[in-house]
């Protein structure tokens, strides 16, 4: 055990902030649904509730997109790393794909799904007439059925890029 690389200051500046973003990504996540989301439910009605967790979706949003800046940004600080010579900095394919994955997942809520999900529950909450009302209500949860999904799948993504990480640290350094 004792022949194993001391990873560099730059290598290790790399995987903090990969892990700090990756932790913001996934725990963010994980508080909400646990604990944000029932907390909002109970305290609140449907409309303002919902308009609520728009909002703390948004801000969730912003986050993940500097936690994706900051981890693209650590992919390329190890790519460079081990073109500089240090080959343990080298990101692994799985990980690389786990995190491609997970940006196309969330660029997909951020910039597509997400919005369109908020128009919808702002025109479901507009209407006034009950048969509309239903109606407009399918088609939000329709969209909004798939956007909760995707951040499922993110949070999936996220925990087996803790694990492929987690992998790749002890083969390298333990």
């Amino acid at each position: 055990m004792g022949d194993s690389p001391t990873p560099s200051k730059g290598l290790l500046t790399c995987l903090a902030l990969d892990w700090l973003a990756l932790a913001v990504w996934t725990g963010g996540l994980i508080i909400i649904v646990a604990v944000v989301i029932p907390a909002v439910f109970n305290s609140f009605g449907m409309e303002p509730g919902g308009r609520f967790l728009t909002r703390t979706f948004d801000g969730y949003n912003r986050a993940v997109l500097v936690a994706m800046a900051l981890m693209g940004g650590a992919l390329a600080g190890r790519a460079w790393l081990t073109q500089a010579g240090e080959p343990q900095a080298q990101p692994g394919r799985a990980e690389a794909l786990l995190f491609g994955i997970m940006v196309v997942v969330a660029l997909a809520i951020i910039a597509w799904l997400g919005p369109e999900s908020v128009i919808l529950q702002e025109e479901a909450f507009a209407v006034k007439d009950d048969t509309a009302r239903k109606i407009a209500y399918a088609a939000f949860f329709k969209v909004h059925t798939v956007v909760r999904a995707l951040y499922i799948l993110n949070l999936g993504l996220g925990i087996a890029l803790m694990v492929v990480k987690l992998k790749s640290y002890i083969k390298n350094y333990l």
